[in-house]
């Protein structure tokens, strides 16, 4: 595993304890917060929380109508992952609207996560 920062640190040690990660889904179960990213021109990013918690925090403002939804961890690398990338969508690790935050390829986060998945067996 490679060097990882405090904040992706702490995202994964929580994803290890729960298995799974969290989004903001609409009331229709159908739509996802999706964002435009800090750092890259024209790219999405799908802000995802390593906590129900920490996700409830952003259900305010433009986002009122949404919800934590969890994501169980052997579906995110299974299917959300390839998704992403084949769209060009980054993940925002434990997103904090009021400051930057990790954006990451959901390769280099799907690496980072199968080590966890692997443990957990």
């Amino acid at each position: 595993m490679s060097e990882l920062t405090p904040a992706l640190a702490a995202f994964i040690e929580n994803v290890k304890d729960s298995q799974c990660v969290w989004g903001l889904q609409d009331q229709t179960g159908e739509g996802w917060v999706v964002c435009d990213s800090v750092e890259f021109e024209e790219t999405d990013v799908m802000p995802l929380w390593s906590t129900e918690e920490k996700a409830k925090t952003h259900c305010t403002d433009e986002w009122a109508d949404y919800q934590p939804a969890a994501i169980p961890l052997v579906d995110f690398l299974e299917y959300w992952v390839s998704d992403f990338n084949d769209d060009g969508v980054l993940v925002g690790v434990d997103w904090d609207g009021e400051n930057d935050c990790l954006e990451m390829d959901p390769i280099e986060l799907a690496k980072e996560l199968a080590h966890v998945e692997e443990e957990s067996k």
